[in-house]
């Protein structure tokens, strides 16, 4: 049943014109980002072939798109999350999913993984123009998976917080503005909260504060790292959005 409404939620996404629209401004936006850094390291070559060791173009060009993309996504991810359960409020069609045989559990996870594909696509599409190179010039394949698993783990990470927020309420434009207030004040508190438990030496406290920091987490995939902290971060802060979403489903169930 989880496959069944995953499917139906990504059907349903791909016959959305908002999505389009969000989806051909993600690339209109990352596209211009990403002839820039091109055009930036090709003028940038006569100083690098001087370098005994430069960097190529995964380090100049395909790191900083995928910092671009992850940034995008902050904005992206609540617009498209906001109608998961909102929407189906609004139209009184969650009635019928809550009243069937399913559990919330299958419910949730069902619409993330329906929208978690969605941005799959979305990631895909951003790795395939660095790729686009590999004719040209040599790729660093390793930075280059490490980049597109990181923005997909971010983007799940992103796609859980925003389901959660969309199941507060029938109002999806509310759900929009809800999810990006709380993924732009991870954004801006987390790493500062982090930063000053640890400086005092609270470094349990510092490491929970880094859950709720997901472009930190990011961070190390950027640099050919793989962190297991930062992985079990992004893992951490999935699994209680999505727990507090499935909670907050049950708790509408039984009243009603």
């Amino acid at each position: 049943m989880i496959f069944t409404i995953a499917s139906k939620e990504l059907k349903t996404l791909f016959a959305s014109p908002l999505a389009w629209v969000v989806l051909t401004l993600f690339q209109i936006i990352i596209g211009y980002a990403f002839l820039r850094r091109l055009d930036d390291f090709l003028q940038l070559q006569p100083q690098l072939v001087q370098m005994a060791n430069p960097p190529g173009a995964t380090e100049l060009v395909a790191a900083p798109l995928f910092g671009t993309a992850a940034a995008l996504l902050l904005f992206a991810v609540p617009v498209l999350a906001m109608r998961l359960i909102a929407e189906e409020r609004r139209n009184q069609t969650m009635v019928l999913l809550m009243s069937a045989p399913i559990s919330m559990t299958e419910i949730v996870f069902g619409k993330f993984l329906g929208f978690l594909a969605f941005l799959l696509v979305i990631v895909a599409l951003t790795a395939l123009m660095p790729l686009s190179l590999a004719g040209a010039t040599r790729l660093d394949y390793g930075l280059l998976a490490g980049l597109a698993v990181g923005l997909a783990l971010l983007a799940a990470a992103f796609a859980a917080v925003g389901l959660f927020v969309s199941c507060l309420t029938a109002h999806p434009v509310v759900a929009a503005i809800g999810a990006f207030a709380a993924l732009l004040g991870m954004v801006l508190t987390g790493d500062a909260a982090g930063d000053s438990l640890r400086a005092r030496g609270w470094t349990v406290a510092a490491s929970v504060a880094q859950v709720f920091s997901p472009i930190r987490n990011f961070e190390p995939f950027g640099k050919g790292m793989l962190d297991t902290q930062a992985l079990a971060c992004l893992a951490l802060l999935i699994a209680l959005a999505l727990t507090l979403a499935i909670r907050q489903l049950d708790a509408q169930r039984l009243r009603g």
